[in-house]
């Protein structure tokens, strides 16, 4: 690495930087996954009963693809929230491997017209098929446990006028092997300039209050870009945003060597 390198590293933080590389070689690639968000959402919203959003206080937005027993496992502990004003869109990126799962007038199943991998995409287009105050995330060989959303809008809701209320949260996460042996437990506490050379934002454990900035990054990132799209979202977010950290555990997270979005051998 070069001299000039390390110092801009050092000064502005290597995710930064990255970031703003991936703007520069894939920034062409959004204009046409605008138009496929765009247009998906308006497809998919014509399936939902009455054609219309439905809404509740959060909206969770699961997101899958060919993985029929894992995301079986996640809309159920979605499902089990003690949370119940609550919307559950599943999208599907195009696998077609969708099980049977519960029977649930919050649950909306819906696909994509083809397999895109781009989880920006996918996520943003979740977010467009509800009407809520609150979304929360999660994918397809994850699980909650049942406090999640009502340990996440307790404080985004607090009325306590001795701290400002955050707009956004995330829990610890207990990560786990595909057998559930826990090899750790992910819990640092929110500071935007740790943010800068460490990956520990994700978006399973991420609880936010809808607003124009809570969207995505539409770029199309292969397995090997960094930084992946749950860090862009929180980080950027944080600007305007406050974002605090529930040390917590309420997030089972599967270290997958067979995960469809992340290549762990690399990680």
């Amino acid at each position: 690495m070069s001299w000039v390198k390390r110092r801009l590293r050092a000064t502005f933080g290597w995710l930064p930087l990255e970031e703003l590389r991936n703007k520069v070689l894939l920034g062409h690639t959004a204009v046409g996954l605008y138009r496929f968000e765009r247009s998906e959402i308006a497809r998919l919203l014509a399936t939902l009963p009455g054609g219309v959003k439905p809404r509740a206080l959060v909206a969770t937005i699961v997101l899958t693809y060919k993985r029929p027993d894992g995301l079986r496992r996640a809309v159920e502990s979605v499902l089990a929230q003690t949370v119940t004003d609550h919307v559950v869109i599943v999208i599907d990126d195009g696998g077609g491997q969708i099980p049977e799962l519960p029977t649930d007038p919050r649950l909306h199943v819906v696909s994509l017209r083809r397999n895109i991998n781009v989880l920006g995409i996918s996520r943003n287009i979740g977010m467009g098929l509800a009407d809520s105050r609150f979304v929360a995330f999660l994918d397809d060989d994850n699980a909650w446990h049942p406090h999640h959303l009502q340990t996440a809008l307790t404080r985004l809701q607090d009325d306590d006028p001795s701290r400002p209320r955050p707009d956004g949260v995330y829990t610890a996460m207990r990560r786990v092997t595909p057998d559930g042996l826990q090899r750790d437990i992910l819990s640092v506490a929110f500071d935007r300039k740790l943010a800068w050379e460490r990956c520990f934002l994700d978006s399973n454990p991420f609880v936010a209050r809808r607003s124009s900035d809570l969207v995505f990054s539409r770029l199309r990132r292969s397995s090997t870009v960094a930084p992946k799209e749950d860090w862009e979202l929180i980080y950027r977010f944080s600007r305007r945003h406050r974002v605090e950290h529930i040390p917590e555990p309420t997030v089972d997270y599967v270290i997958n060597p067979n995960s469809y979005w992340t290549t762990w051998e690399r990680m």
